[in-house]
């Protein structure tokens, strides 16, 4: 990565993926819906299923890979706590939700603690109000 990672350019966008696929599925979808309302035939029918299936498809697939990149994040994000937190907030990594700890992700071991406290004493759980707090930031290369 050429640039250092920070709030502002941390989000990922693979752009065969984002830009040309999503773009490909949505015509695909337009056309067969337009081709469904003109003139009905089972070929139509066909068409305009197989395009919202790879809708769905496309849909889904991003999902469920977030799905398990969170839970691959609350995981490792829980060690780095037992490593760093200390003892009174150790007691209480199991207060934090995915969410928050998805965004203290970015937040380097020397501030760690100090925002893992305020994030729970403030009950912050919107995770663009967390990574903006984050002064010294840790960034996170291998996300999907």
């Amino acid at each position: 990565m050429d640039q250092a990672q920070n709030y502002s350019n941390h989000r990922r966008f693979v752009p065969g993926y984002h830009g040309v696929l999503f773009l490909l599925i949505l015509a695909i979808l337009a056309w067969s819906i337009k081709q469904f309302i003109s003139s009905f035939s089972a070929s139509n029918v066909i068409s305009l299923a197989a395009a919202l299936s790879f809708a769905l498809l496309f849909s889904y697939t991003r999902f469920f890979v977030m799905k398990v990149q969170d839970r691959v994040i609350r995981l490792e994000e829980r060690l780095r706590m037992e490593a760093l937190l200390p003892a009174d907030l150790k007691s209480r990594i199991n207060d934090f939700t995915i969410k928050q700890l998805v965004a203290l992700r970015f937040a380097s071991d020397g501030e760690l603690p100090t925002l893992s406290r305020k994030v729970l004493m403030e009950n912050i759980t919107d995770t663009n109000t967390i990574k903006q707090l984050i002064k010294d930031w840790r960034p996170d290369n291998a996300r999907a």
